[in-house]
């Protein structure tokens, strides 16, 4: 298999070979089994709340359209990064083309920063339910709620189109093994002999941009919140305040807390095998955790699954009496 070529000046490099865990030789088949795994539990968890989302009248609100919107990010973003991991455990085709590497890498970063930026959208939703009861069906209305989920979409796709481009012109000499279990920009520019230094600049700029002004949007948004919530009197409608957001809490804590723990530590902790287990955790776990932390801590999704499951029975015995 060439992987690739050589010009006048530098080898320009036609595919890459994904090691994904191959360090943990002993462990290849346990980790490729949980991560097929996870990932069903994925689709059928976050198809489940779109489902549910979809069937039940009362779930038609601001609150469950951005759950909607972001079921269908956490399948996204766990089959982005993940099929490659599932196609070397089940085929053990290692081997990724640069085109599809590039691709990959695109969609990785677009949908990281939907993710962000979706979290901001219903952290600013359950700051006007709770800071704005009143003026909340008046202010989140279809319109608006739509056009927010639009620009996070829209943002996060032209956002990301900078690292395709810049890292396509880069030349890779140094390996064609890409240490990671998908195509993961700090570790291609580890195999770049170009200068990287454009690349870095780009990513700082970025981060920024699109990765501060979402998180400060949502601490913002939080400090109104539970400000508005400890001004209330009674124990009763403190917790009844708190339980509207305590699942959306419980899911920005858990990605922030990964993707910190991952990008904001000092250069002598940077390890990208430590890497590659909290990628693990933010493109698979945590998408894979949403579907129950929305519907173990919810009450109106139980009884939505509840009201679409007996009217499903309903349906199947009422016809079944009408065969015979």
């Amino acid at each position: 298999m060439g992987n690739k070529w050589r010009s006048r000046n530098h080898t320009v490099m036609t595919g890459f070979i994904i090691l994904g865990f191959s360090n943990v030789q002993e462990l290849q088949s346990l980790i490729g089994f949980l991560v097929l795994v996870i990932y069903l539990l994925n689709l059928m968890g976050n198809l489940t709340i779109l489902i549910i989302i979809h069937l039940d009248p009362h779930l038609h609100t601001p609150m469950y359209f951005f759950l909607g919107n972001l079921s269908i990010l956490d399948m996204c973003y766990a089959t982005d990064t993940l099929h490659k991991i599932l196609d070397g455990f089940l085929t053990g085709d290692k081997f990724i083309s640069f085109h599809a590497c590039m691709v990959q890498m695109y969609f990785f970063t677009t949908f990281a920063c939907s993710e962000f930026y979706l979290l901001s959208v219903m952290a600013y939703d359950r700051y006007m339910a709770i800071c704005n009861p009143l003026r909340y069906s008046l202010i989140m209305n279809k319109r608006v709620c739509i056009l927010l989920a639009t620009v996070s979409w829209v943002i996060s796709f032209s956002g990301s189109v900078p690292y395709p481009l810049m890292v396509s012109r880069l030349s890779f000499c140094k390996s064609n093994e890409i240490n990671h279990f998908f195509c993961d920009l700090t570790a291609l520019l580890k195999l770049s002999c170009s200068d990287i230094l454009p690349v870095e600049l780009t990513v700082l700029i970025e981060s920024g941009i699109f990765g501060m002004s979402p998180f400060l949007l949502t601490l913002t948004s939080y400090v109104y919140i539970i400000s508005a919530i400890l001004r209330i009197r009674s124990t009763e409608g403190r917790s009844k305040a708190f339980s509207t957001c305590s699942s959306h809490l419980t899911a920005v804590i858990l990605f922030y807390g990964t993707v910190m723990c991952t990008y904001l530590r000092p250069a002598s902790m940077y390890s990208l095998n430590r890497d590659k287990l909290l990628a693990l955790l933010y493109t698979a776990v945590i998408p894979m955790l949403n579907p129950l932390i929305y519907s173990l801590k919810n009450k109106q999704v139980k009884d939505a699954l509840k009201r679409v499951v007996n009217g499903k029975i309903c349906s199947f015995c009422n016809a079944k009496a009408m065969i015979h």
